[in-house]
């Protein structure tokens, strides 16, 4: 008799739709691995899935070994994270590109926002970027710092500090916008999202952000 065949999650896969979560408010939902526990922001498939989580690993536990056909990029929020490449405390960047494979493990424990099989086939660079060293450029508005991450073609990826009281311009999102808020509370006219929201807004939407009390946020446009 035939094996009783699983339908691949499905969550918030319709990219045209508005998106904000608060991850504060999720559970942890165990994964395969012991140890290393999730909260799935977007999923389209099952364990190989284009998604999109916030993992954390208790201390002392591993991943076993596996490829990212598609490309993995992760910051990690808390802890220190680790693979035979490196070691990757809070605040660090990374993005490994498609083809890559690693093993993942950590000896403190650690939190990672991470998105999985969004990266282009063609993109093979590594980055590995420590934001508690990296250097911060002014924005286009006072109050507004950038520090970039990754550029390929149309999508680009930053870390955004605001200033108490940073108001920007309004403008739309050609190819959309996926914000994560690492600190702080971020805000526009539609909502405020304090530290742990994520927010994904589609194609040609358009906002104006600002930031009373200020904040840092994980931004990446041009991908959907």
């Amino acid at each position: 008799m035939a094996g009783k065949s699983i339908k691949p999650m499905k969550l918030h896969t319709d990219l045209k739709l508005r998106v904000s979560a608060n991850t504060n408010d999720m559970p942890w939902v165990p994964s395969p691995v012991n140890g290393i526990d999730r909260k799935m922001l977007e999923r389209d498939g099952d364990e190989i899935a284009r998604a999109t989580s916030l993992v954390r690993y208790a201390p002392h536990s591993s991943f076993t070994p596996h490829q990212h056909e598609l490309g993995e990029e992760f910051l990690v929020l808390d802890g220190v994270f680790q693979d035979e490449l490196g070691r990757y405390p809070a605040g660090t960047y990374v993005k490994n590109p498609p083809g890559s494979s690693h093993t993942p493990f950590t000896e403190t424990g650690c939190t990672l926002f991470v998105k999985l099989r969004y990266q282009d086939p063609s993109d093979h660079e590594r980055v590995v970027i420590n934001s508690q060293s990296a250097d911060w450029y002014q924005g286009l508005v006072p109050g507004l710092t950038v520090m970039p991450l990754a550029n390929v073609g149309t999508t680009h990826t930053a870390l955004v500090r605001w200033a108490p009281g940073t108001y920007f311009n309004p403008h739309r999102h050609l190819g959309g916008e996926e914000i994560f808020v690492v600190d702080g509370v971020f805000e526009d006219e539609h909502g405020r999202y304090p530290k742990g929201f994520w927010l994904r807004s589609p194609h040609m939407s358009a906002h104006k952000p600002f930031s009373v009390e200020g904040c840092t946020i994980l931004v990446k446009t041009g991908h959907l």
